[in-house]
């Protein structure tokens, strides 16, 4: 009776944290069972089961699953091969909405970065639907001196954009305890000319420099074709007539808010004159760039993302993947 009530006492002592991390290690690492872990710190055999519960959703406890040769290793293979990137595929069953992809692809994106993040960091953000979902799995973890920085405009002609740009950009900075840089520009300028003499100002000056000291950037790809799933074509931040001009010069969606073809290309579409976001090209300046992408609807602008080389890493979810790798490797018929 006097250990137990010393065992209890200890606890008390401990933070919730330490306590956590103390059954997480005799639990994962010693390899001991619940009911000699309950023992050792005085409480109840359920009790011990709340906290490594607990100690899995904090990050305390990381699972990871060594890869073999499943269909999924061999669909990533298969992937990085046709494009030059590594690619991390979320496995989803094809019943699931797009939502519940998105958050399985989010969910991947978020342990990678978690892993990446590291001392001295800056890391360029853009803002999008996927990416939103993204921070929301990150699980809080400071890193000392990491910077977030917003690498494209997000004010419209009917909104600031500040609330929701802002929201995604503080999430990450609150999960790893950085400092964060916002960038109040338009998404679109309405005349080149705009742009060119903004990109003169000192203090868009200072976001820029601190964008192109990025040594990581995340962002997702939104396609012209996703209707409401897409943040930058149902928000107001591209005009109709612009719309309609895109089509025609066959656009298929964006990365930052830089407009592309499902061939990669894209200096020669007339609204990335007025775009605010980084170009492929000054995107591949950056060393590690990480692309979350999901949805049927993104897929020609997923394949013109991958060939413009915007990416380093790739995280997709299965099905999505399946498409395109069915897209770019069927044979034209005769």
């Amino acid at each position: 009776m006097l250990c137990t009530n010393v065992q209890r006492m200890v606890l008390m002592v401990l933070s919730r944290e330490e306590a956590l991390y103390r059954a997480a290690q005799m639990y994962y690492v010693n390899d001991e069972k619940m009911d000699a872990i309950a023992s050792s710190l005085g409480v109840s055999r359920s009790t011990v089961s709340r906290m490594l519960k607990e100690a899995r959703e904090s990050g305390t406890v990381r699972i990871t699953l060594t890869p073999h040769a499943s269909s999924i290793s061999k669909l990533s293979q298969e992937l990085a091969d046709v494009f030059g990137v590594a690619v991390h595929v979320a496995m989803v069953r094809r019943a699931l909405s797009d939502q519940r992809r998105r958050d399985a692809v989010a969910r991947v994106a978020a342990r990678l970065l978690e892993e990446w993040v590291q001392p001295g960091s800056t890391v360029g953000v853009a803002w999008g639907t996927t990416v939103s979902a993204v921070a929301t799995q990150l699980q809080p973890q400071p890193v000392a001196d990491v910077h977030i920085v917003q690498l494209n405009g997000a004010a419209n002609s009917s909104t600031t954009g500040i609330p929701y740009a802002s929201t995604i950009i503080a999430r990450l900075a609150d999960a790893f305890g950085a400092e964060s840089t916002f960038f109040p520009v338009p998404a679109f300028f309405d005349y080149a000319a705009t742009r060119e003499a903004m990109w003169q100002e000192r203090s868009v000056q200072r976001v820029l420099h601190m964008q192109q000291r990025c040594d990581l950037a995340l962002f997702g790809v939104g396609g012209l074709s996703s209707g409401s799933d897409s943040h930058v074509y149902q928000a107001g931040y591209v005009a109709p007539e612009d719309l309609a001009e895109l089509t025609t010069q066959g656009a298929v969606g964006d990365v930052c808010t830089v407009l592309l073809r499902e061939d990669g290309s894209y200096a020669d579409i007339a609204l990335n004159s007025r775009a605010t976001g980084p170009t492929p090209r000054e995107l591949a300046r950056i060393p590690r760039r990480l692309c979350a992408a999901v949805g049927d609807s993104r897929v020609p602008a997923i394949i013109g993302a991958l060939r413009a080389g915007v990416a380093t890493d790739l995280v997709i979810d299965e099905i999505t993947a399946g498409t395109i790798l069915k897209r770019v490797t069927a044979r034209p018929a005769r």
